[in-house]
Parts: C-alpha cells; sequence; structure tokens
C-alpha cells in the first residue's frame, strides 16, 4: 500500500467513475484501475460495485476512505512539519 494508491481510491469515491478519476489525477484509466485492485487484493477487501454504474462504494470501502483520508492528512502534516524546520 502507497499513499497513491489511497490518492486514486478517494478520486474513484468521489468522482463515481474510473475514467474521470484517473483524468484527475494524471494517469491511464488501465493504471488506476490496476493499481486499485492490487489493493483490494493486498488488502482482501473490495472497495468499489463496479457492476454499477456509478460506480458505488462498497461499506468496507467508505471505512477505508475514512482512513485513507487521515493518513494522507497526516502526511500533509509531516511535509508542513519539515517545512516550518527549514
Amino acid at each position: 500500500m502507497n499513499f497513491q494508491q489511497l490518492e486514486y481510491v478517494i478520486a474513484v469515491h468521489e468522482h463515481k467513475k474510473f475514467s474521470k478519476a484517473a483524468e484527475t489525477c494524471h494517469i491511464t484509466q488501465a493504471t488506476l484501475s490496476t493499481m486499485i485492485k492490487k489493493l483490494e487484493e493486498e488488502l482482501n477487501i473490495v472497495l468499489f460495485d463496479r457492476s454499477r454504474q456509478p460506480v458505488v462504494t462498497t461499506e468496507a470501502g467508505i471505512g477505508f476512505i475514512e482512513k485513507a483520508r487521515e493518513l494522507l492528512a497526516l502526511q500533509r502534516e509531516l511535509y508542513t512539519f519539515n517545512a516550518d524546520l527549514n
């Protein structure tokens, strides 16, 4: 798992479409889909119901996204902290 994957998951959740999320993240849809699928396999959970359009975030996905947002906020704080030291 990496921060980039967390950003991809949040983008899909917000845009409800893999294509729009990929565009927003400045990557191809194939790359975004592959990275999210790898994350789901690593965690052994399904984050999105891909059978529906627009894409629906699963209950497990919603909980995951809450934690992902917290982690990304902490990441931003660490970068700010580092900048404040310089």
